[in-house]
Formats: structure tokens, C-alpha cells, sequence
């Protein structure tokens, strides 16, 4: 793209088009190709307002001069398709936001980059594995993109600070979703870079999350999904990659750990066996300069797993572009819980007591083995918690013991 950057007036269009009502990113590209400009645009709303027979909300002039005072004082830049900061992957998405905000080093972009998702109830072997390929991934000289989610985005984005790290966030810059990561995510911006399409003040809803999963999944050259159960958000992100033409990798787990099947089924059905940072690195090694295309019958694997449901709200105007593209199950935040997978109070004999540390180490622990040491980092209680927790398993033959001083779940 050419050094084209909007002036002040031009960005305020932009962005008040774009909160405008039924306004998608489709209905957005269509009005700038339309009218030629953002203010020609806006002018127009009215008059598609009184052809549809209703009128249309169109953002005041005053509230998007607030959300840009808004993001300038946290630091957050708008960026639009045809600016060199905008990533350039992105750009080259169906649906890709008009209109994206920035905080951090966006020079990040021009690097390859590889996304990491996976489980928010994650093991401790998947947040153990999760750590090692984030920091390979990174000292190969990729950066790495999740969203900033518990479980394993977390795990991936803390080991690539570093060497690159990209957060893309489901509500606004200002409206952090889990509030336990806002220290990990001031790391973020001030090491790597956070991206939010959402006005400042957004509070993530249900729909946000696939939205936000487009744009992980858009900024990479690949997925790599690590524990993921089936119907779970990150086979949402794995979708998108696959419409994009990105590679998608999976984890292979557990047969008896249902945070396994939605990654075992990727595989089962075509996508690409991740064991280590190496095999990542060479799938993704051809693909800087010829995109991939999806394995024959994952896409269609894929699409079997997902309900149709579209992402936006878009005007429905003759010559327009309809809904945001690909059909996906909307990703409630916390629907990951312990029943999801496969954990939950009701495994354990009817009048026993579930503590809040044993129900942290349980949803830590899976078929796979893992060290008592792994253990006590994942999960930041004292040794002597952990250890009584375990005794209590092993009494309820609910633990296995392995050499090494591993455990996992009978």
C-alpha cells in the first residue's frame, strides 16, 4: 500500500460512519465505493434511511470527537485499510474492520505472525506446552497473536513478550475482558501491540468474540490450536482461518479429555499435527509468499461444527454486500466452564466437599500426565494446598500417579 494517511477531518468521518447504525465492515466498503468518501457517505444515510422505510441512527459528529479524545488520552490510534500501519494480512480479509484501533508498536506488523488459541479451562500440560511453542515460535522470529482470553491465550501472549506479541481484544481498548489480565496487557502495550475494532466504552458481548476471532485469525499466516473441546470458540477461529486461506494446526490430546476432540477432530479431518514449534515453522516456511489453502474436507468438517449466525447488523439495501461472511456460534464468555470440559462438581460422589482449590487443580488436570511442579506454577497455590488436594483425589479414586512424580485424572 502507498504512505496514504487520512487527515483529522477524514479520520472523525471514518469513524463516525463506521458506529453509525448497520454499518458493518461489507456495508461500509460498499458505501466508501458508492459515494467515494466517508462524508459522502454520511450524507447519504438519511436518504437509504427513508428508501429502506425507517430511519437510520447515524452517529453525532460530537460522540465520535469524544471517542477520539477518548482513545488519544489511552494512547489508542485509528487506523483505516489504505494507511501503511494497518496490517497488511488484515487488509486482505473479507470483512476486514474499516476502521481499527491501535496501542503499541505497530511496526510489529511487518513481521510474520502466527496466532495461539485454545481453551480458557486449560490443562496444566496444555498451558506447560502452550508456554514452550510460544517461546520457540517467537525466537524463530514469528510474533504471536491470540486474544487475550484465560487458559491458553494468556499462556501464549506472557511467553512471547519478549520477542512480539499481538493482543486482540473483543470490547474496547478501555473495556478489558478478563479485568485479571489488565496488568498483562499494559505489558502488551507497552512491548507488543493491542488491537480493538470496538468504540472505547464497549463492553464485550456475545457476538464480539467471533468478531474478535476474525481479526486473530486474519493478522496470522496460521492458527495453532492447542486444547479445545467440541463447539468451542477457537474451532470458531480455526473456521475463519480456513475461509481466510491461512494453515490451521491443532494439538493432538487425550482420547479421555474432552479439552482434546475439537482439536483431535481438526486433525482427524485435515489440519496440520502440531508436536513442537518446528513443525509450525516449517508448515508455515512457503506460505510468506504463496497462501495456503485448506486440506481437502476440513472446511467442510468445519462448517458442519458451526451455527449459522451472522456477525453484524447490516443495512439491507439493494446493490449492498449482505451479513459479514462466515456463519459461526457465537462465543459466550465463560460458557468453557468445568462441565465443558468434562469436569465438574457432580464427578465426584454425591456429599463430598469441593473446595475452590481442588476444583483449581481438577480443572488443571486431565488424562494426559503432568508434574506436581506444573502444578504449583499453572495453578499459584502453595505446594501444601496442592498436595492436599491430591491426597483427597487419590483417596476418592479420582488420581493416577505416574513415575516422575506426575499425576493426572483417573
Amino acid at each position: 500500500m502507498s504512505g496514504l494517511r487520512l487527515d483529522d477531518e477524514q479520520r472523525l468521518d471514518w469513524l463516525q460512519l463506521s458506529r453509525s447504525e448497520g454499518i458493518g465492515p461489507r456495508t461500509f466498503r460498499t458505501l466508501i465505493g458508492r459515494y467515494g468518501s466517508a462524508a459522502a457517505a454520511l450524507e447519504a444515510l438519511p436518504e437509504l434511511g427513508r428508501r429502506l422505510g425507517r430511519p437510520i441512527r447515524v452517529a453525532s459528529r460530537a460522540d465520535a470527537e469524544r471517542e477520539m479524545a477518548q482513545a488519544s488520552r489511552l494512547g489508542v490510534r485509528f487506523v483505516v485499510p489504505a494507511e501503511p500501519d494497518y496490517p497488511p494480512l488484515l487488509r486482505a480479509i473479507d470483512a476486514a474492520p474499516p476502521l481499527l484501533g491501535l496501542r503499541g508498536d505497530a511496526t510489529l506488523f511487518a513481521r510474520p505472525m502466527v496466532s495461539i488459541v485454545g481453551s480458557r479451562n486449560a490443562s496444566a500440560a496444555g498451558l506447560k506446552f502452550t508456554q514452550r511453542l510460544a517461546r520457540e515460535l517467537g525466537e524463530a522470529g514469528f510474533v504471536v497473536v491470540s486474544g487475550l482470553a484465560r487458559g491458553i491465550d494468556t499462556s501464549a501472549h506472557s511467553a512471547s513478550l519478549a520477542t512480539g506479541t499481538v493482543a486482540v481484544l473483543a470490547g474496547g481498548h478501555d473495556r478489558l475482558y478478563p479485568a485479571e489480565n489488565a496488568p498483562l496487557l499494559e505489558e502488551i502495550a507497552a512491548r507488543g501491540i493491542v488491537v480493538s475494532e470496538m468504540p472505547m466504552g464497549w463492553e464485550p458481548r456475545g457476538r464480539d468474540f467471533p468478531r474478535r476471532n476474525r481479526i486473530v485469525s486474519g493478522l496470522s499466516l496460521g492458527v495453532v490450536v492447542v486444547e479445545a473441546a467440541r463447539r468451542s470458540g477457537s474451532l470458531i477461529t480455526a473456521r475463519f482461518a480456513l475461509e481466510q486461506g491461512r494453515e490451521v494446526f491443532a494439538v493432538p490430546g487425550s482420547p479421555l479429555d474432552l479439552r482434546a476432540e475439537g482439536t483431535n477432530d481438526l486433525i482427524r479431518d485435515g489440519a496440520t499435527l502440531c508436536a513442537s514449534a518446528e513443525d509450525v515453522v516449517r508448515g508455515l516456511a512457503p506460505l510468506v509468499s504463496r497462501p495456503p489453502s485448506a486440506p481437502p474436507g476440513l472446511m467442510d468438517a468445519v462448517r458442519e461444527r458451526a451455527v449459522e449466525e451472522p456477525l453484524w447488523e447490516d443495512l439491507d439495501l439493494d446493490a449492498l454486500e449482505g451479513n459479514a461472511a462466515g456463519s459461526v456460534q457465537a462465543e459466550i464468555a465463560g460458557t468453557e466452564d468445568w462441565q465443558a470440559v468434562g469436569i465438574c462438581a457432580a464427578s465426584f460422589d454425591a456429599g463430598e466437599t469441593v473446595t475452590d482449590d481442588m476444583s483449581r487443580i481438577v480443572g488443571l488436570l486431565g488424562a494426559a500426565p503432568v508434574s506436581v511442579d506444573d502444578l504449583v506454577r499453572a495453578s499459584g497455590l502453595p505446594i501444601q494446598s496442592i498436595q492436599l488436594v491430591l491426597f483427597e483425589l487419590e483417596l476418592a479414586g479420582k488420581l493416577v500417579r505416574h513415575g516422575g512424580n506426575a499425576v493426572s485424572l483417573a
